[in-house]
């Protein structure tokens, strides 16, 4: 199995053409190979996947026909990422929450103006 069609079976990609365009990009390795989407997978591989800032560690156990359901994805892969990886992205994702909570959208003319008032004392006592 092809595989790009293998992570999208598995439920790591949305769609098969996301996953083929993440193994162009050389995000997908086997070993320490870059891989094309057409590289053929087999029982035992150890596939390594960049996908949102995590690298994930997939072990193949077994090739599925077709996309399988959520429940049923562990019977083909063993998930072999460290914890640290995981944490590494909330690390990450509360460092973006410091700067603007999501749901707040654009800065209102208020909030641009309390910033460039602060900005114009700091220019101002320099």
């Amino acid at each position: 199995m092809r595989v790009d069609k293998y992570l999208w079976a598995t439920r790591y990609f949305k769609t098969r053409s996301k996953a083929t365009d993440a193994a162009k990009k050389g995000r997908i390795r086997i070993g320490d190979a870059i891989i094309k989407p057409s590289r053929d997978v087999y029982p035992g591989d150890l596939i390594k996947l960049r996908k949102d800032q995590i690298d994930y560690v997939i072990e193949v156990i077994d090739l599925p026909d077709s996309r399988v359901g959520n429940k049923l994805v562990n019977l083909y892969r063993l998930d072999r990422t460290p914890k640290e990886n995981f944490e590494a992205r909330k690390m990450i994702e509360l460092n973006q929450d410091y700067y603007r909570r999501k749901g707040e959208g654009r800065p209102t003319k208020k909030d641009r103006r309390d910033l460039s008032d602060l900005l114009g004392q700091q220019n101002e006592e320099e």
